[in-house]
């Protein structure tokens, strides 16, 4: 009694088909080097499996690099130069765009390298400069605020307000309104994010 013809279509339970997967390349890892011994073939195949695992079958004392290197040779067309190309052109625009970040770090924060801008591009940066500043006073004046109002108690891991220590350790109103002092609460540990 033989196997049924199977239909050709995508295993969908993902344990049949890593088992399908493995006992196929197995088998088609034979018929390689069946090739490479009856035939004296140059073989080099290479598998990535579903989940990423890269498996290869060369043949011996041969390296996938020089079955690349023939196949280019017999083709007469260099894979690599097209891919060496964009990734040239990949470096020049990183490097252009480093060097225009660079640029304008020079040109904002040390008031550097401003010979080459027009009016229109020193007004541009000034504006840019003015609104940087706005936003830092802003930061500045808004914790300058809070340390006014509530105190701030530098730390190891930062700052917290001492208020936040005096609501939980001893100052608390009870219903009648009466300040209840030494409540049991330890400060210790505690922190306000």
């Amino acid at each position: 009694m033989g196997r049924g013809r199977i239909e050709i279509k995508k295993i969908e339970n993902n344990t049949n088909r890593q088992v399908t997967y493995s006992k196929r390349r197995n088998g088609i890892f034979k018929k390689a080097h069946e090739l490479t011994v009856l035939c004296d073939a140059k073989v080099s195949l290479i598998m990535f499996s579903n989940t990423g695992k890269f498996h290869e079958y060369i043949s011996p004392s041969t390296t996938t690099k020089k079955i690349y290197d023939m196949y280019q040779t017999t083709l007469g067309f260099d894979l690599w130069s097209s891919h060496y190309e964009r990734m040239q052109e990949t470096l020049k625009k990183l490097k252009d765009s480093n060097n225009k970040l660079r640029r304008e770090i020079r040109q904002r924060v040390l008031g550097e390298d401003l010979d080459g801008l027009d009016m229109n591009d020193l007004t541009i940066l000034e504006q840019h400069m003015q609104d940087s500043l706005t936003v830092v006073r802003e930061r500045k004046d808004t914790i300058h605020q809070l340390e006014k109002k509530y105190g701030m108690v530098e730390n190891e891991v930062g700052y917290e307000s001492t208020i936040a220590y005096s609501n939980l350790y001893g100052f608390c109103e009870n219903p009648n309104n009466n300040i209840i002092h030494g409540s049991g609460y330890e400060p210790h540990g505690l922190r306000l994010d």
